[in-house]
């Protein structure tokens, strides 16, 4: 399974003000290739925090689009996805799944959405278990949409696109296969909200390294590539 890390920030790596507000750092013409990037993942992936924040759709909004619409999954220990959110409200239509480490609530499952319970690692969904999950989740659909035909093999990617504190978890278990960083000609500064969370790092040859594959620009932003060194 490819893991694809989706960061949109300040120039200064920031994804949004002191206060929370993010729409929109970058313009859109950035975003509107996250939606074709999002076309191209079999699902998108963010933190709860980002979905009760942002309410996003997570959907694939382009012109003329036909193909599928990625699964929608939400990291949530505690399972605090709102019912009013987009994402419940159209778990009935569009595939939606929560991740977590308790057992599943009947306030969400019955709403239409799925929930995985999983390991966890310091009271958060453990980033390889839900990974296993989500691989699990795609096979299965998969096999009902195409009985017979075996998944083995079948090439699944998985888009993480917030937040801050899921990006360094996927980062520090060195999960992620790609960086696509959309950079905004801004600075929010220290009081900020970072891109990537903590994470300790005791020497510098620990750190997740990638290689630039390929810079674009976007209207005033950036679009830089990366891949896994």
């Amino acid at each position: 399974m490819g893991v694809t890390l989706k960061l949109a920030t300040s120039l200064d790596g920031r994804i949004a003000t002191a206060s929370g507000e993010s729409r929109w750092i970058t313009g859109p013409k950035a975003r509107e290739e996250v939606h074709r990037l999002r076309a191209m993942h079999q699902a998108i992936v963010v933190g709860v925090e980002t979905a009760i924040a942002d309410d996003p759709e997570l959907t694939v909004r382009l012109p003329g689009f036909v193909g599928l619409q990625p699964v929608r999954v939400v990291l949530d220990s505690r399972q605090r996805l709102p019912l009013t959110s987009k994402l419940v409200r159209e778990a009935g239509r569009l595939p939606t799944v929560v991740i977590t480490v308790r057992n599943p609530n009947k306030r969400l499952t019955d709403a239409g959405v799925t929930v995985l319970r999983v390991a966890e690692s310091d009271g958060r969904p453990e980033p390889k278990a839900a990974l296993e999950a989500i691989q699990g989740y795609l096979g299965q659909r998969l096999a009902e949409r195409f009985p017979g035909v075996p998944s083995e093999g079948v090439e699944m990617n998985v888009m993480i696109e917030g937040g801050g504190q899921v990006a360094a978890s996927f980062l520090s278990a060195g999960l992620v296969d790609a960086l696509e960083w959309f950079r905004a000609p801004i600075i929010l500064g220290d009081e900020g909200r970072p891109a990537i969370g903590a994470f300790v790092l005791k020497e510098l040859a620990a750190a997740p390294r990638f290689q630039r594959l390929a810079v674009e620009t976007l209207g005033d932003d950036l679009w830089e590539r990366y891949g896994k060194a």
